[in-house]
């Protein structure tokens, strides 16, 4: 079902702003910052610094975790009186582990336009420097405070493959990476800190290699921690296994050695050399 907009009323924007560096925000953040009627921010006093870097001069009013549901209310009548609004945070994308959830849904339930204008995350520019899988990835934001609900967190998450992201601040930081390496094992582990700042510092190693203050740096700024998945076990086929799933394929698909071996090696996660010698000899039996 469609969802008519009121053409009289404002827009909603969801801004992307830096995570440290003041160069990283796009020609478009820039643009709707000066063009809205009015900018609601996290803190104010953060803003201000952005916005006059850039010399613009849109009035702004605060929207935080503390006042969202009230302040939002008020937003919300300003952009049905007309006004366009744009919402941006500290830093990085509104919404994630930050406020805005209640604002977006109440311009959603107003049937108001809700258009992000994209921009840095902390979560995906450490991702890229990380050196591991990101096809799929497990964000979990912030670790519970208290030990015990932390470790009950982590356990829950000892059997996943995929690359796991936390966000974590410095003063549950050491905790933290004690019940990681307690709960998860020795994994390999990306320690980002300060991004696209001046001290910006990206560590790898093993979580040992963290423990006890050990080569962990400065535990200033904001951390984005990368954890290794769990490995995969790998899978035990007999050749004649492999060689049915082989003959099925060129059975039902009619496809050639080498897309067939690609597809068994997919599902399987076995050595390509293996199924590819293993087709080879089959085909050469002219099964």
């Amino acid at each position: 079902m469609s969802i008519s907009i009121n053409t009289q009323q404002g827009i909603l924007y969801i801004v992307a702003t830096p995570i440290g560096n003041l160069e990283d925000i796009t020609l478009r953040a820039l643009r709707i910052l000066k063009e809205v009627s009015l900018i609601a921010a996290e803190d104010t006093r953060r803003t201000r610094k952005l916005l006059n870097a850039y010399e613009i001069s849109t009035p702004l009013i605060s929207l935080h975790e503390h006042n969202e549901k009230e302040k939002s209310s008020v937003i919300i009548a300003k952009i049905k009186s007309g006004m366009s609004v744009a919402y941006v945070t500290d830093a990085g994308t509104p919404c994630i582990s930050d406020p805005g959830y209640h604002l977006v849904k109440l311009a959603q339930t107003e049937n108001i336009s809700v258009i992000p204008v994209p921009g840095v995350s902390a979560i995906i520019t450490a991702l890229s420097a990380s050196g591991f899988p990101a096809d799929s990835f497990v964000f979990c934001g912030f670790l519970p405070a208290k030990e015990n609900k932390r470790r009950i967190y982590l356990e829950e998450l000892k059997e996943e493959i995929r690359t796991i992201v936390f966000y974590e601040s410095p003063a549950r930081y050491p905790a933290a990476i004690q019940d990681m390496y307690d709960v998860l094992g020795d994994r390999e582990i990306v320690i980002a800190r300060e991004l696209t700042k001046i001290f910006e510092e990206i560590r790898y190693g093993k979580i040992s290699s963290f423990l006890n203050g050990n080569a962990q740096g400065k535990t200033k700024g904001e951390f984005t921690i990368i954890i290794q998945g769990k490995e995969k076990e790998p899978a035990v086929f007999a050749p004649e296994e492999i060689a049915e799933k082989l003959l099925q394929l060129w059975k039902n698909k009619k496809i050639s050695v080498r897309d067939a071996v690609h597809e068994i090696v997919q599902q399987t996660g076995l050595s390509r050399k293996k199924v590819y010698d293993l087709a080879v000899k089959l085909r050469s039996q002219n099964i």
